[in-house]
């Protein structure tokens, strides 16, 4: 039976995370290495100014917030990048003000 804590290590890669400056709560994983080289134009474009938010060693075995780490691992590999959308929103907070009147408060 293999180890594998050497599996693990075998497939960890040191991960850069940008947030985009136009959408809250989207996220861009790159290989530290090849920073945003291979994420297409149109998507940076799109994700408006990457900000860098950190520099994180990534493993199969590591337990990402809200996104599963072998999608992150996967799509690194074979596009050079993988976005994280935001959450959706809650039902209930996309109708906090739709009673409210266009000049503002009630």
């Amino acid at each position: 039976m293999p180890d594998t804590r050497a599996i693990a290590v075998m497939t960890m890669k040191i991960c850069s995370i940008f947030k985009s400056s136009r959408k809250d709560e989207m996220y861009l994983y790159v290989d530290k290495r090849e920073q945003l080289e291979r994420v297409p134009g149109a998507l940076l474009e799109m994700f408006g100014r990457a900000v860098h938010v950190m520099d994180m060693p990534v493993t199969a075995s590591r337990r990402l917030a809200r996104v599963d780490v072998e999608k992150v691992l996967a799509g690194i590999d074979e596009r050079g990048y993988y976005l994280q959308m935001p959450p959706p929103k809650e039902e209930y907070m996309l109708d906090l003000f739709r009673d409210r009147p266009e000049t503002g408060v009630r």
